[in-house]
């Protein structure tokens, strides 16, 4: 087995989660694929993984190499793709990251229509709340919800989020509706820990208007996750400040009422982003022309949070 072939077993093993199913997956004998994994650290001179029976684990070295590997074999998947003249037909693996609740309800649906109507793709779908490099670690697309640093990177836009404040009616109905963000302090407040400064919200100093002034709150409860904060809005405990798209559907459904509406700050845009080059791959190009109007019709939807026709206050 050459080096190429290791490192696509290598890179394999990490997907799957064992050099078992790696072995599965590539069709290749357990004792072929710990060879691999033994000529690559052979090679390199020194361990890539912590194996056990069940599981394996990346080392320090083992995750700097996965990054190198990742690279290449999309690199040349990429030209063998462009050798080929294959842009009339989608094919191979297409790797996307997103945001963790974003990825989940909005990417995820529009994902398995397109593997649907492209049997010769299949997909990798990675969900962080962090940055990922591109490049590095051998992605083909990433939806982002930010400003846009410039870059090589090519943007295409899908749409916006609100960042709203909300509460349940019945924690609204015992403790009052507010008017402006100077009552904020005076509530129970739902803060997020992975916020930079969680004890501090940023709102317009006058509706639609663009400068803003911070808002000193305190916290009753401090949650290090977007669904656990919603969660206790939604059981009566606070106010929770969210993102437009992450509480639509208890919005539609009644469970949660947005608060401050003319206080709004700017909405954040959403892009999908590709590696500059990359278009021209066609199962990149495919998934584009695909995804664009489902993404934008469903951010659409989901930044006009408005209460379905019927629904119940609950």
């Amino acid at each position: 087995m050459d080096r190429l072939d290791a490192m696509k077993v290598f890179v394999t093993a990490l997907d799957e989660g064992s050099l078992a199913a790696a072995g599965r997956r590539l069709r290749h004998s357990p004792a072929a694929v710990t060879r691999a994994i033994a000529a690559l650290e052979t090679h390199i001179g020194t361990r890539l993984l912590h194996r056990t029976t069940r599981s394996i684990k990346l080392t320090d070295a083992g995750e700097r190499y996965a990054e190198t590997c990742r690279r290449v074999l999309a690199e040349l998947d990429e030209a063998g793709l462009r050798a080929a003249s294959e842009r009339s037909a989608p094919r191979g693996l297409l790797t996307l990251t997103a945001p963790l609740a974003a990825g989940a309800q909005i990417l995820r649906p529009v994902l398995d229509d397109f593997l649907e109507a492209q049997p010769a793709v299949h997909a990798r779908l990675l969900l962080f709340d962090r940055p990922v490099n591109l490049i590095d670690e051998g992605i083909d697309l990433a939806l982002r919800i930010a400003h846009l640093p410039d870059s090589s990177l090519i943007a295409v836009r899908v749409g916006e989020v609100r960042r709203v404040l909300c509460a349940s009616p019945q924690y609204l109905k015992s403790h009052g509706k507010i008017s402006v963000p100077a009552d904020l302090p005076k509530q129970r407040v739902i803060a997020l820990s992975d916020t930079v400064q969680s004890d501090t919200w940023s709102f317009p100093v006058s509706p639609g208007a663009k400068r803003s002034h911070k808002v000193k709150i305190q916290p009753r409860l401090i949650v290090n996750t977007t669904e656990g904060a919603i969660g206790s809005a939604i059981d009566g405990y606070g106010i929770s400040r969210a993102l437009s798209y992450q509480i639509h559907e208890h919005v539609r459904a009644g469970r949660l009422e947005l608060l401050l509406e003319h206080y709004e700050p700017p909405p954040l845009p959403v892009h999908l982003i590709v590696p500059e080059g990359r278009l021209q791959v066609a199962k990149i190009r495919a998934f584009v022309d695909f995804a664009l109007p489902r993404l934008k019709a469903a951010f659409a939807e989901r930044t006009r949070l408005g209460r379905a026709k019927g629904a119940k206050v609950k």
